[in-house]
């Protein structure tokens, strides 16, 4: 399982687990094994940015990266193939570090097959086979059987985000090879860390029939994130 936070900071309270040395991603890096950076949602990222960024990891380590609002959320999907180059060419800045792209639609956007098939058309031929994608709906016509099988055609796992906003939401979905959590914190979105029973529960993943895994807290406005994927990291290892 690959285990990570949204972004690389390291709180205060959770500093004593890291290295010192180093930039924040390196240390980061020493202890686990992937990140999702967020940044690149809201402004676009040099491509040597992003070399310089997976030169300071070590080889295992991989990224996943959340694509821009302005795909997603301003254009939703529709005329997207100039933006989609010049994303997937920064991101190429990875190499084969880039594991996974994140698509987040907004909650009022509904499943459109066209619209959907197209979009995903535009993009797969741009991607190497090493890279996975995740889709995070919000509405609830993405958790029918004909939103279900489009994703599964076009290799698209549908990520199970806490907290749950629709029926079958508490559920990965899409692909199976792909299996992506994502902790948002909860009652209080961003920033309630998780209790001991809720971790251990994460901890039973891995026995998923799943080839790639990956569990991302995002619950990081209050520094929540990084002792909750510390935590989940120590129940796996004593297991």
């Amino acid at each position: 399982m690959n285990i990570g936070t949204a972004g690389w900071s390291i709180p205060t309270a959770t500093a004593g687990a890291f290295p010192t040395a180093g930039s924040h991603l390196e240390r980061y890096a020493q202890v686990f094994t992937a990140v999702e950076i967020n940044s690149s949602f809201h402004r676009p990222h040099r491509r040597s940015t992003y070399e310089r960024w997976a030169a300071s990891v070590p080889a295992a380590f991989r990224f996943s990266v959340k694509m821009p609002k302005t795909i997603s959320h301003d254009a939703r999907l529709v005329d997207v193939g100039d933006l989609l180059d010049a994303f997937v060419e920064q991101v190429s800045g990875l190499g084969d570090k880039l594991a996974v792209l994140l698509l987040q639609l907004l909650p009022s956007f509904a499943y459109d097959q066209a619209l959907a098939t197209n979009f995903f058309d535009t993009l797969r031929p741009q991607l190497s086979d090493i890279v996975q994608l995740a889709c995070e709906p919000r509405h609830a016509s993405w958790f029918t059987d004909d939103a279900n099988a489009c994703l599964v055609a076009y290799r698209v796992a549908r990520v199970m985000a806490d907290p749950v906003l629709v029926p079958g939401g508490d559920r990965p979905g899409g692909w199976t090879g792909l299996h992506y959590h994502r902790l948002h914190g909860s009652p209080r979105v961003y920033y309630s860390p998780y209790d001991r029973l809720r971790l251990e529960a994460l901890a039973e993943i891995p026995h998923a029939n799943a080839p790639s895994t990956w569990c991302i807290f995002d619950n990081t406005a209050s520094g929540a994130a990084t002792g909750d994927a510390l935590t989940l990291k120590d129940i796996i290892a004593s297991r």
